[in-house]
């Protein structure tokens, strides 16, 4: 598979890790009584959820961007997967949490844009 790719797919990963970090809460987490896990209502469910995002996404993360920097300079794979996931964070939550997008908004996000494809000629 194309390095390229590896990275774009890093890229989401940490999109998901975003957010599972940002909807975790440890304090929550340590509350859960584990030796009757299967007996737990809904609510111990929707507390261990984002923890196991946060574990999934994060180690497929590291995964696909090793993979991307076998073939790409560290700092090109860096700088593209930074920049892609920022992008993809800001348009999260735009489409999916309804976060207003400021008109500046789309002039960054279109600078990003334009670096990812001049890091990419290179």
């Amino acid at each position: 598979m194309s390095p390229w790719i590896f990275l774009f797919i890093a890229s989401l990963f940490e999109i998901g890790w975003m957010f599972s970090l940002k909807f975790i809460s440890f304090e929550n987490v340590k509350k859960i009584s584990w030796h009757t896990i299967n007996a737990t209502p809904m609510h111990d469910v929707m507390v261990v959820l984002p923890f196991l995002g946060y574990v999934f996404f994060g180690i497929g993360n590291i995964y696909c961007f090793s993979m991307a920097m076998k073939g790409i300079p560290t700092s090109t794979a860096f700088a593209v997967w930074m920049a892609v996931a920022l992008a993809g964070v800001k348009l999260v939550e735009v489409f999916f949490f309804k976060e207003p997008i400021r008109n500046m908004d789309y002039f960054y996000l279109a600078l990003l844009l334009i670096a990812i494809i001049g890091l990419k000629k290179n």
